[in-house]
């Protein structure tokens, strides 16, 4: 996969950008409020992957979504067992058949294969969306909430340590906003 493609940039636009900026924008927020000694930390960090499981709701999804995954997981494992009765009946019978039928038999277990195949990607699919559909309004909850905290902290940036592909690698542990996001989520009603 191209690391440039417009996915994988968009992915990892606001890390890069966030990284860029910082040494320029430090300067400036030093300038912002002259006098007044001692600047606070204008960065902070979250990790996502600890708020989105401690989010009220995650749980539920959760479970959800692992109880229709597992009948996705039947339903192929139903067709597999067809498919490896077809062969097997094949391997045993494929002496004895006609040049014709033989054809016609491996011509049945490759359109069996296909038809496994595709409803494979189809389930696939069909679980992906269902995750987002789940996970997407507790998604919008956090957001809601990192974002609140920006503002009320007046912070520049806060980034996800969390995230996939992250590059930061060490951290001031004080910049570390996770338990007060979960804790906000917690204490706050769902919209």
């Amino acid at each position: 996969m191209n690391p440039f493609s417009s996915v994988s940039m968009l992915r990892t636009a606001p890390l890069v950008l966030g990284l860029l900026l910082a040494p320029a924008l430090a300067p400036l927020a030093a300038q912002a409020a002259p006098g007044a000694g001692a600047q606070t930390a204008r960065f902070g960090w979250v990790n996502s992957q600890l708020i989105i499981r401690q989010v009220p709701g995650y749980a539920a999804a959760e479970s959800t979504l692992n109880a229709e995954i597992a009948g996705y997981r039947e339903e192929v494992q139903r067709m597999q067992t067809q498919l490896d009765s077809l062969m097997r009946s094949y391997d045993r019978q494929q002496i004895a058949l006609s040049p014709t039928n033989r054809d016609a038999k491996q011509k049945e277990i490759q359109e069996m294969q296909q038809r496994l195949q595709t409803r494979v990607s189809e389930l696939q699919n069909t679980a992906a969306e269902r995750e987002r559909e789940l996970v997407a309004p507790l998604e919008e909850r956090v957001k809601g909430v990192i974002e609140g905290l920006r503002a009320e902290r007046n912070l520049l940036f806060i980034f996800d340590v969390g995230a996939p592909g992250n590059n930061i690698v060490a951290a001031d542990r004080t910049l570390d906003l996770t338990a007060v996001v979960v804790q906000r989520l917690q204490t706050t009603p769902g919209q």
